[in-house]
């Protein structure tokens, strides 16, 4: 029976069923490695060369061929569904805490409900539903904003008590839980049988697949892919998919030009259970009992139950090549905190027999999010991997996103939290991702509150001043690899009570932020920002002004010195960065962007910046520290710093100018401050980095300066309504839709990329509006605070998620940023949304489930605000990022 399970189908009756699969691809042999007699030959070329056949390849495969590509060629080094796919658990689950996560799981389970019916191979899909249970509180509170989204999104859930576990699960002991999240939709299946299914349904198409064919490596030239090469001989191809699982890593680092692929195996574990006494009905609930580690679902009448322990083991650290996954060694010592879970979830197993402990490898990412999308050092390479143990429940949608990429240019859903560039190469360290994975592996079960941070490859960037401030209380987080600091903890308070503070409700360093908030807007504060992505772009014509011109939508042609916020857009008009440039020279410009576009950025401009010898682009990040001097006070401190005046007459907002600072010659001063308080930017080359900064402070002194973080910074963005690229805007998000139409140079007659998009909607109204929401009836001590990704109500209707949030210390009062779209009540399309529409609703905001009354503006509240200061100032010192 065991035998059954692992193969999960017969190669014989599959292949009977499937009498045109055997024309079209190579026969089935057995499991050993040796050739086939007559393999079908590998094509010349092909537009597509594919490369994996689990569940993320024959998904690719798949879906091109339905969107019409029919020039793919998929290989296998060894047989279909042979991988990590063969040992796949089943479960196909649409409780996720990210909304594309949710999306792609949605759609598979879809997909695989019609999978039989439209290909006849038989896929094991049985609707179960799914019970995750909590044994605390906060783990309780953690499904209630998952049953939220779940909710809105139109996929059948609710919170249950106890009593309603046992009535759907007899088995289930409950005598330690708080409640419960049912999902009555999700499902199992068999995963080798979904994948082989999808195969053959791609074949028909015209797709051709070929098994025991390795790829050695992929050819480049001029940045692009050419073909592969295999053992089997060449093909040439314009497009190339790396869906190798747990190989990835390796094929990545075997082409002619590197692409780096995090992620790292981990031994994954679980047992098999002869059927119990009495057989377990085959539609009973999958148990997922994530404060005990484990799931747990039926299978043949007994038990399928596996878990993520806390002490995981990597393998393959060194790079390994194995045709076909075999079952790893058995390790009961490993196993038994699992099994112990298990008995004490399930206590009437204790006499049941079991057939096997299966231990199979699965691929781990570095922050618990799968890989998809085009390598940004490579045009034509793709890649889908690292799945982290949800293959199954993301096979389908994820196959569709990355078809849609290829094909369309862009997926239909924003990816960038998935998207490969969102790493760079320091990602790529064996070592980082060994220790990373031992870390992630146990997460998976871990409750995430709000503002968690890894604790794994630390202090890997860092500004040089790094060491100076954490010397004064400096607590830290982590963007991109790049060390910055949250708050800074007062002397004499209690750091190892903070640090392990977690909470989803008021936080312990609620007042810590606040006093640097209240020092920010009443006298002056530094906040290290040397993380910020910096470009310098310049040419000996006018080829860097052409070139900006045509990819951002703000007129760059300003005076020398001026500082130009604008969004780089796509061809949708959407914002692929949002960011500052300062013209530094007639020729050069300096450009400013989050820190986790920097490779994202770099791509999409070297991309389409003209192949000309004569325009430079150049990484600068590392060679600037950025201090951002904020409050009334900053222009006191720069001034005396510096013996140059600093007034409005000789410094207008948005202006940049090299100045000496203390000893430090060619420091570049912003007015800005990416807050909407009034202050400056300093970039400082790294060796100036520490005279500047202990000049700063201590001339400050006087004027009350204080170190500040970006929790302080976040507050202080977000009551001014200030936009963030990643979390509010994306590539999907246009200036339109979030009040930017002045960020853009629609009147000037200047072609840019996305333009005919901003006209349409210029034209035709918006479909979703940028909004800003202040919770009226919400008691910050008491209730559960609002993050990000809660739903929003107008008049009782769903219309939206927030995308940001922070407790504002100047309205006393809770600020949730996000999107209201507007759904006819009867059709469900979209209509445009209107000021009158915004302004004329009644809203809520649904935190984990109880809703908390808003009032809508799509403008700041800059007549509360205690410095009051023109309009043009607050709208433009500094839409930006954290």
């Amino acid at each position: 029976a065991a035998g059954m399970f692992i193969r999960l189908l017969s190669d014989v009756r599959w292949r009977a069923a499937n009498p045109k699969w055997r024309r079209m691809t190579c026969s089935w042999r057995s499991t050993s490695s040796t050739a086939e007699p007559h393999p079908v030959s590998l094509p010349a070329q092909a537009q597509v060369v594919i490369c994996g056949g689990g569940i993320m390849g024959t998904s690719v495969a798949y879906h091109l061929s339905r969107m019409g590509w029919k020039d793919i060629v998929l290989l296998e080094q060894g047989r279909l569904a042979a991988g990590t796919t063969r040992f796949c658990a089943g479960i196909v689950s649409t409780a996720r805490h990210m909304s594309i996560e949710l999306k792609m799981a949605d759609y598979s389970n879809k997909l695989y409900q019609q999978l039989e019916q439209e290909t006849g191979v038989k896929t094991g899909y049985m609707k179960t539903g799914s019970i995750s249970l909590a044994q605390t509180q906060d783990r309780l509170i953690s499904l209630k904003r998952i049953a939220s989204s779940l909710n809105v999104m139109g996929i059948p859930c609710e919170i249950i008590t106890p009593k309603q576990v046992a009535q759907l699960h007899p088995l289930i002991n409950i005598h330690d839980l708080v409640g419960a999240m049912y999902v009555p939709e999700d499902a199992l299946v068999s995963s080798a049988s979904v994948s082989l299914a999808l195969a053959t349904a791609a074949s028909w198409n015209g797709v051709q697949i070929h098994e025991r064919t390795s790829v050695s490596h992929v050819s480049v030239q001029k940045g692009r892919v050419t073909g592969v090469e295999t053992d089997r001989g060449q093909i040439r191809c314009q497009y190339f998919v790396n869906c190798a699982g747990q190989w990835a890593y390796e094929l990545g680092h075997s082409g002619e030009e590197t692409v780096n692929i995090p992620l790292h195996a981990c031994e994954h574990f679980y047992l098999l259970t002869h059927p119990l006494k009495e057989p377990l009905a085959s539609n009973v609930p999958t148990i997922v009992d994530p404060d005990g580690r484990i799931y747990i679902r039926n299978w043949q009448g007994g038990i399928l139950s596996g878990g993520f322990e806390k002490n995981p083991k990597p393998l393959f650290t060194e790079g390994r090549n194995q045709l076909e996954i075999q079952n790893l060694q058995e390790d009961w010592d490993h196993f038994e905190p699992l099994l112990s879970a298990l008995l004490r979830r399930m206590p009437d197993l204790e006499a049941l027999q079991i057939m096997q402990l299966v231990n199979c490898p699965e691929s781990f990412t570095p922050d618990m999010r799968c890989i998809m999308g085009e390598s940004p050092t490579v045009r034509g390479y793709f890649v889908l991997a690292g799945m982290n143990s949800a293959g199954i429940s993301y096979g389908g949608g994820a196959g569709k996103y990355l078809a849609e990429w290829m094909v369309n240019g862009y997926p239909s859903e924003n990816v960038w939290p998935l998207d490969l560039k969102r790493f760079g190469t320091l990602q790529s360290s064996r070592t980082f991702l060994r220790h990373r994975v031992m870390e992630v592996m146990p997460l998976m079960c871990d409750l995430k509150v709000p503002r968690w941070d890894f604790q794994t490859g630390r202090q890997l960037r860092t500004s040089p001043l790094y060491d100076r401030l954490d010397a004064q209380g400096a607590r830290w987080m982590e963007k991109h690899g790049f060390e910055r600091v949250k708050y800074f903890v007062p002397p004499g308070k209690d750091l190892l009570d903070l640090d392990q503070s977690k909470t989803f409700y008021k936080p312990d360093w609620f007042d810590i932020v606040g006093s640097e908030v209240k020092c920010c807007k009443e006298a002056v504060c530094v906040i290290d920002m040397s993380s910020f992505t910096k470009f310098e772009i310049s040419s000996t014509g006018d080829q860097a002004l052409e070139s900006l011109q045509y990819l951002f939508s703000n007129d760059l042609d300003v005076p020398v010195g001026h500082v130009v916020h604008t969004g780089m857009l796509n061809e949708k008009g959407g914002y692929e960065n949002d960011c500052s440039i300062a013209r530094l020279s007639k020729r050069s410009f300096f450009m400013i962007s989050p820190t986790d576009q920097q490779v994202h950025c770099w791509a999409w401009l070297k991309n389409r910046l003209p192949d000309d010898s004569s325009l430079t682009m150049e990484d600068v990040t590392w060679k600037y520290t950025a201090l951002n001097l904020i409050g009334p006070r900053a222009v006191d401190v720069l001034s005396e710093l510096s013996y140059a005046p600093i007034t409005p007459e000789h410094f207008p907002s948005l202006f940049c100018k090299e100045m000496s600072v203390g000893y430090a010659n060619g420091i570049r001063v912003m007015s800005i401050t990416h807050t909407g308080e009034p202050g400056f930017m300093l970039y400082i080359p790294i060796e100036y980095a520490l005279h500047v900064y202990n000049e700063v402070m201590n001339m400050g002194q006087k004027y009350g300066i204080r170190n500040a973080g970006y929790y302080a910074l976040r507050s202080l963005r977000i009551e001014k309504f200030f936009a963030f690229w990643g979390q509010d805007l994306d590539a999907f998000t246009t200036p339109m839709e979030c009040g930017r139409e002045f960020q853009v140079k629609l009147e000037k007659g200047i072609e840019f990329v996305g333009q005919e998009a901003l006209l349409e909607q210029k034209q035709n109204g918006v479909y979703k509006r940028f909004t800003m929401f202040i919770l009226e009836d919400h008691d910050t001590d008491m209730d559960l605070w609002p993050w990000w990704g809660e739903p929003i109500f107008r008049n009782g209707r769903y219309v939206g998620k927030t995308t940001s949030s922070a407790y504002s210390y100047t309205l006393e009062r809770h600020v949730c940023l996000g999107f209201v779209q507007h759904f006819d009540e009867k059709t469900g399309e979209e209509l445009v949304v209107t000021t009158d529409f915004i302004n004329q609703g009644e809203y809520e905001i649904d935190i984990a489930g109880q809703r908390f009354q808003a009032k809508a503006k799509l403008y700041p509240f800059s007549s509360l605000f205690t410095h009051r200061r023109r309009k043009d100032e607050v709208e433009l010192s500094g839409y930006q990022r954290e």
